[in-house]
């Protein structure tokens, strides 16, 4: 079984169990140390998981954290556990304390249901305030899958999850910033759109004028752009008949006509994150809009004006391998590996020969 299918299976559990525990204890044992070992650890080997382990603090001495996962020897993740029935906000202080006294790089907090995953970035044995990946089991995002297949025992890595917990910890808080000012645009904000369209003085009442302008084509531009990558996902049907022909289109043709059962082509999430990436990396040379994909069953094909003889990159993201195909000056795939969407970055010199080869 792929790892997202144990996560949406383990969403299931979690969603059918979290109003049966009612306790701390209860919830470790239901949904926090299944949970763990569905990303492959020893939950009843206490060299690798372990229950109780002491974090002395200062002159405190013997306190202690839930669990700590170690490996050679040496704890790596801590992990503080709260009932699913608590809200995290306001527990993480004690995680804090624990944190600079080990040298675990990595805690949780979690109350079986989100789990907040914390690091260092900020200042070095000093555990941030804000987690750098926040995920809720009962809506677990398909961006998020990836993130949470690092902290596997199989593919652990400290200083891969590292490098990435910098990326996700900025990316999180420029989506809140972004968040905000589409809910209410501030004056800053609208005085950056202004720049380019109004010559006028930039005055208090004109920024008041334009501000709910500025919030409304914001939000129509993502409500297109959301529109424009359903019809695209959708490219491949037929275009629908009115209702009326189209009842007696199928009357016509159910007789006659074997049923063929179209495959579903699913444009993921983790696909239109790559499809932005590569279209953002490019936008220096053509316009955005010239960058377009089409799915297909088996990889993402990002394409030049929505030629399909001019292809850009191909993408083949499954749960187990990511891998960028680039053609060569002969149309021939040059396969790169990727651990995730993001070492995309490294490559924008070989797309960019190639987006200049169609030009």
């Amino acid at each position: 079984m792929d790892f997202i299918d144990q996560v949406k299976q383990f969403s299931k559990r979690v969603d059918s169990l979290k109003d049966a525990v009612a306790t701390e204890e209860a919830t470790k044992t239901s949904l926090i140390m299944p949970f763990f070992s569905m990303l492959g650890y020893d939950i009843f080997n206490p060299q690798e998981f372990v229950p109780e382990y002491t974090a002395d603090v200062g002159i405190k001495k013997g306190e202690k954290v839930d669990y700590a996962i170690i490996m050679n020897a040496e704890p790596v993740i801590l992990i503080e556990c709260k009932s699913a029935s608590e809200n995290l906000e306001k527990h993480d202080s004690q995680l804090f304390r624990y944190f600079g006294t080990t040298s675990a790089k990595f805690a949780i907090l979690t109350n079986g249901i989100i789990y907040r995953f914390y690091t260092d970035l900020e200042d070095a044995n000093r555990m941030d305030e804000t987690p750098f990946l926040e995920v809720n089991m009962l809506d677990v995002k398909d961006n998020q899958v990836p993130e949470l297949k690092k902290f596997c025992k199989s593919v652990f890595d400290i200083d891969t999850i590292f490098d990435t917990a910098s990326r996700l910890k900025y990316a999180n808080e420029f989506r809140g910033i972004l968040n905000a000012q589409l809910d209410s645009p501030s004056d800053d904000f609208v005085r950056l759109f202004l720049q380019d369209v109004y010559a006028g003085p930039k005055t208090q009442a004109v920024i008041e004028k334009f501000r709910p302008i500025v919030k409304k084509s914001l939000n129509d531009f993502i409500s297109e752009m959301l529109n424009e990558k359903l019809k695209t996902a959708l490219g491949s049907s037929e275009l629908s008949l009115p209702a009326e022909q189209q009842k007696d289109h199928d009357m016509e043709n159910t007789e006659d006509a074997p049923v063929v059962k179209k495959p579903a082509i699913v444009t993921t999430e983790e696909e239109l994150e790559a499809y932005f990436i590569v279209k953002n990396m490019l936008s220096d040379i053509v316009s955005h809009t010239d960058i377009t994909y089409k799915d297909t069953e088996s990889y993402i094909n990002i394409l030049y004006k929505g030629n399909t003889r001019k292809w850009i990159c191909r993408l083949r993201l499954t749960d187990n391998q990511k891998t960028l195909i680039i053609p060569d000056e002969s149309k021939k795939d040059i396969k790169y590996p990727m651990q995730d969407i993001y070492d995309l970055n490294n490559y924008k010199e070989q797309l960019s020969e190639v987006l200049n080869r169609y030009l």
